[in-house]
């Protein structure tokens, strides 16, 4: 991060290079410790002129969050090719990514923070469900979830990111393990749901009918064949 550099901007210019330079800090350290002078220093602006640009650190982080968010939801876009469980890896490995780039900002996002609790920051978190929630009805090839699996998707959403907030406390354990207990999650959610109802027993049989011998269904299903043995 370069700091001391002044430069004539335009505004909007200006605007998104505070949002970035923000969200590095916030990167590092949750937001409650970032000052307003800090981030001034690190733009090499002086504070008078961050509050010409935002009224105060609220907006600004309401600012960095939106753009955090939108970045957050995109990491669930995935070609709809090839087998679900796969695709399901490959976007918790993006997930994570964001996850570690953004720890303490992502933490201090869904645990509390200056912004939390406000009407705009609950509604960009809600987005980012959102776009998780319509990303994997696609890839499910539904286009309207019945309720029992709104529930399956829903729950293994938040499943995700209380993994991912209890990871980042110590990192105990390798992430690329919990990237793919995540993907079996999701297959255990849908078949525990699929033991109780007709519509979701069709829909995992039509799920799992294409995944490959190594695939991580599969290899969640060996696995718990082999516990009984």
């Amino acid at each position: 991060m370069r700091t001391g550099v002044r430069r004539r901007m335009g505004v909007e210019e200006r605007r998104q290079q505070l949002i970035g330079v923000a969200l590095e800090l916030f990167s590092q350290r949750s937001p409650d410790e970032v000052s307003i002078d800090e981030i001034a220093a690190a733009a090499g602006i002086s504070r008078p002129l961050v509050y010409h640009y935002f009224p105060g650190k609220l907006s600004l982080y309401e600012a960095a969050l939106k753009r955090a968010a939108e970045d957050l939801a995109s990491r669930f876009d995935e070609p709809r090719e090839g087998p679900l469980g796969a695709r399901l890896l490959r976007v918790m490995g993006r997930y994570f990514d964001f996850v570690d780039e953004h720890g303490p900002g992502f933490s201090a996002l869904l645990r509390g923070g200056p912004a939390v609790g406000s009407s705009a920051t609950n509604a960009l978190i809600d987005s980012v469900r959102q776009a998780a929630y319509d990303q994997i009805l696609s890839h499910l090839g539904v286009p309207e979830a019945s309720p029992r699996l709104e529930l399956v998707v829903r729950s293994w959403i938040s499943l995700a990111e209380s993994t991912a907030l209890i990871w980042l406390e110590g990192r105990r354990v390798p992430r690329a393990e919990l990237e793919t207990q995540l993907v079996h999650d999701f297959a255990a959610l849908a078949a525990v749901s699929a033991a109780h109802d007709e519509g979701m027993a069709e829909l995992v049989r039509t799920l799992v009918k294409d995944e490959p011998a190594d695939g991580p269904f599969a290899v969640l299903a060996g696995r718990l064949i082999a516990l009984g043995s």
